[in-house]
C-alpha cells in the first residue's frame, strides 16, 4: 500500500486519492531554482536560555570579595577591649609604681623619725636617770631589803649578784653577825613582816666589816652602780634602823674618800641609825652604791659607808653564785 506525502494546508497542490493513475510528483514538473532555504534568512543563532546561562556562569565565576568569619568579626570586636585592658594595666602598674615609690619615701622617713626619736627617747632616759624619785627608788629596793636576827642582834642585809638553783647571796657587816659566828654559829635569820627566810654565813672579812650570807632561797636582787659615786649625788637608804624594817631615808653623797686608813668611804649624810648596818645605799638609778656601815658618834648627818665595788671584790660574789 502506498502512502500520500504529508502536504500543508494551504498548498495548491491539488490531493489525489490512492486509485489516481500516476502520483502527482512523477509527472514531469521541475523544482524551482531558487533555494527555498536561503542561508541568510536562517542563520543559526543560540538559544537563549544558553545565553542566560553564560551569563550567570560568567558571574558564578567571577573571583568573590573575601568573606570575614565569625572569629575574625569576633577579633575585630575585642580589639577595643584589648587596647582598653591593655591601657588600665598600663595605668595601674603606674599607679603601683607610683605608690611604692611614695612607700618607699615614707618608710626612710619614718625611719629617720624613729631614729630621730629613739635619740630623743635615749637622752630623755638620761634625764630622768637624772630625776631623783624616791617612792619608786623605795618600791623597787624594799623587796630585796632584810632585817637580819643573828643572836640578840639585828642588822640589814640585802640580795645581791643573781640566784643559782634557786639560791641567793645577801650582804651584810661583819660586826651583825660577829657574835654568832665567833661562837661557831653560822645561820641566821632574814625577816621582813611575817616573812622568815633562813640564811647562812659562808664568808666574811673582818677587815673590811663585810660578810657574805646565802638563803636556800630565790630572792630578787640588787644591781651593783658601776664607776665611783660623786659628791652630790641623791641616794636612798633602806633598813631596819632599831629593828624597824623597810625604813626608808634620803640625803646625798657628802664625800668619796678614796684614801681613808680602813680603805675607800663614802660619806652621806641620809639619817641611819643602829640596825641600819648592813643597808643598801642606792642611786637614782636603783642601783647600790654602798653599804651603811657606821654613823659617827656625836654628830648628825654624817654616815659612812663600804662602796659596793670593794664588796663585789672582796667576796668575789657580785653577779656570781
Amino acid at each position: 500500500m502506498s502512502y500520500e506525502p504529508f502536504t500543508p494546508a494551504n498548498s495548491s497542490v491539488r490531493r489525489r486519492s490512492s486509485w489516481d493513475d500516476e502520483p502527482a510528483w512523477n509527472q514531469q514538473q521541475q523544482w524551482p531554482q531558487q533555494d527555498p532555504w536561503p542561508q541568510q534568512q536562517y542563520q543559526y543563532q543560540e538559544p537563549q536560555y544558553q545565553q542566560q546561562y553564560q551569563q550567570q556562569y560568567q558571574q558564578w565565576s567571577a573571583p568573590e570579595p573575601p568573606r570575614t568569619t565569625k572569629n575574625q568579626e569576633k577579633s575585630k570586636k575585642g580589639r577595643p577591649l584589648i587596647i582598653g585592658l591593655v591601657a588600665a594595666l598600663l595605668l595601674v602598674s603606674g599607679w603601683q609604681a607610683f605608690r611604692v615609690e611614695s612607700m618607699i619615701k615614707a618608710s626612710t622617713d619614718l625611719a629617720s623619725a624613729v631614729t630621730a626619736e629613739q635619740g630623743k627617747t635615749q637622752d630623755l632616759e638620761k634625764q630622768l636617770a637624772t630625776v631623783f624619785d624616791p617612792e619608786g627608788i623605795s618600791s623597787a629596793v624594799i623587796p630585796s631589803v632584810f632585817r637580819v636576827r643573828a643572836g640578840d642582834f639585828t642588822g640589814t642585809a640585802f640580795a645581791i649578784g643573781q640566784a643559782d638553783d634557786g639560791r641567793t647571796h645577801l650582804f651584810t657587816n661583819y660586826h651583825v653577825v660577829e657574835g654568832i659566828f665567833t661562837d661557831g654559829d653560822k645561820q641566821v635569820s632574814l625577816e621582813r613582816g611575817n616573812t622568815r627566810i633562813q640564811a647562812r654565813i659562808i664568808k666574811v672579812n673582818e677587815e673590811k666589816d663585810l660578810a657574805l650570807l646565802r638563803a636556800e632561797k630565790e630572792i630578787k636582787a640588787l644591781a651593783p652602780a658601776p664607776g665611783d659615786v660623786k659628791p652630790g649625788q641623791q641616794v636612798v637608804v633602806v633598813g631596819a634602823p632599831l629593828g624597824l624594817d623597810d625604813t626608808v631615808t634620803t640625803g646625798v653623797i657628802s664625800a668619796y674618800r678614796p684614801d681613808d686608813a680602813a680603805g675607800p668611804t663614802i660619806q652621806f649624810d641620809a639619817p641611819i641609825n643602829p640596825g641600819n648596818s648592813g643597808g643598801p645605799v642606792v642611786n637614782a638609778s636603783r642601783q647600790v652604791v654602798g653599804i651603811a656601815t657606821a654613823k659617827a658618834r656625836d654628830a648628825e648627818g654624817i654616815g659612812l659607808a663600804i662602796p659596793i665595788e670593794t664588796a663585789c671584790d672582796e667576796l668575789d660574789v657580785c653577779g656570781k653564785n
